[in-house]
């Protein structure tokens, strides 16, 4: 049977912001626990399928390859596998199974200062068509948060210490009654650090952080395109209470090209031919990536003719066979003509016309079209 589709499951549209999925895994979830559907199968065949469509949407490198490849592009059997995995899906899905199922069911609860996980950088690398097409080294300089010295990042004035939260007792959060249930919040106090600092660092004002850049080294694999991003692992915002570090996204922006462009794994180039050229045949020299190569140009040729040059296109990023060079020709019509060539084009012109269909095939076409056209119509 067929996997329907993880937007489809959640009931989001494909650009649904990571606040909107979110929303809608809350929502699904409580609908259909088993802890609230004892016994029916159904239920939790459908939890089994909101939380796998949660765990691959949650997670952006995993969202990205579901978008370009459907279910194909994921593999749910690979989750803790390579540097994209699920870790941040997994984090973000423990996090809400905590708010919902933690807080309503009286399970689990968060004892303890909670740890927040560090926010994900973007950083924008823009590279030209060549690099792309064979790979890069970059070296980039992004900003960061570094732990601040004066206060060894506890945030607290140095000669003092930050003191257990008097509202939660340390613990992050606090629970409220409210009839038979007891719900689990934040605490609105510590915004569940589980620690306030009366005495703030002048330094980084409480947050135990300052802001400082680093440097890092980007290897550009080659067949990169527009849109593809590159996750660094762990290089993202340094993590709160000993949480883990954010990811960084490195988003390619490929720049234009002065001659070719490209179309998936081809590329194009359009090339200006003579008009004798066009009439008689011959060879064009045509530029490629890594080098030059001739082409041979039939007589008789027609402007837009497409001249295909097999391999000389891109390699795919994720394998394969590298791609075309698509050469697309228009003939030139001649300009600032002497006297003696426009009356050379005229004697040419003359014997053209007497041939007829025979020289102008697509324009004898083209005049018997027009003349059924008006024969149809009805004035």
């Amino acid at each position: 049977m067929a996997k329907r589709d993880y937007y489809e499951i959640l009931g989001v549209s494909q650009n649904a912001s990571e606040s909107d999925l979110k929303k809608a895994y809350r929502r699904l979830a409580m609908k259909y626990h088993p802890d609230r559907n004892p016994g029916d199968n159904d239920a939790e065949l459908h939890f089994k399928e909101v939380k796998e469509a949660y765990e691959v949407l949650s997670d952006p490198q995993k969202r990205s390859a579901y978008d370009q490849f459907g279910h194909a592009g994921v593999d749910p059997s690979a989750g803790g596998g390579g540097g994209a995995g699920f870790g941040r899906g997994g984090a973000d899905f423990a996090d809400i199974f905590s708010d919902v199922f933690g807080d309503i069911f009286g399970g689990g609860g968060r004892g303890g200062a909670r740890a927040f996980r560090g926010a994900d950088l973007r950083y924008r690398m823009e590279v030209t068509l060549e690099e792309a097409v064979h790979g890069v080294e970059r070296e980039i300089r992004i900003p960061t948060q570094v732990r601040c010295e004066a206060c060894e990042g506890s945030g607290a004035a140095p000669g003092s210490e930050p003191q257990a939260c008097p509202t939660c007792n340390g613990h992050g959060d606090v629970r409220v009654q409210q009839g038979f249930f007891s719900i689990q919040q934040t605490c609105p106090r510590c915004s569940g650090s589980g620690q306030i600092v009366s005495d703030p660092c002048r330094q980084c004002g409480g947050s135990g952080t300052v802001p400082d850049y680093k440097t890092l080294n980007v290897r550009v694999p080659a067949g990169v395109d527009t849109g593809d991003r590159i996750r660094l692992s762990g290089e993202g915002e340094p993590g709160e209470q000993g949480g883990p570090p954010g990811d960084l996204y490195v988003e390619m922006v490929v720049k234009p090209h002065p001659i070719f462009t490209r179309d998936g794994a081809d590329l194009r180039c359009d090339i200006p031919l003579s008009v004798t050229t066009a009439a008689l045949g011959g060879e064009l020299e045509v530029p490629t990536l890594d080098g030059r190569v001739t082409l041979r140009v039939p007589a008789g040729t027609q402007s837009g003719k497409v001249f295909r040059v097999r391999g000389k296109g891109v390699k795919p990023v994720r394998g394969g066979t590298s791609g075309d060079l698509l050469c697309r020709v228009a003939v030139e019509t001649p300009v600032n003509l002497t006297g003696r060539q426009k009356e050379l084009l005229e004697e040419l012109a003359d014997t053209l016309e007497r041939g007829g269909e025979h020289h102008n095939p697509r324009g004898s076409s083209w005049l018997d079209s027009v003349k059924s056209f008006f024969e149809g119509m009805k004035f």
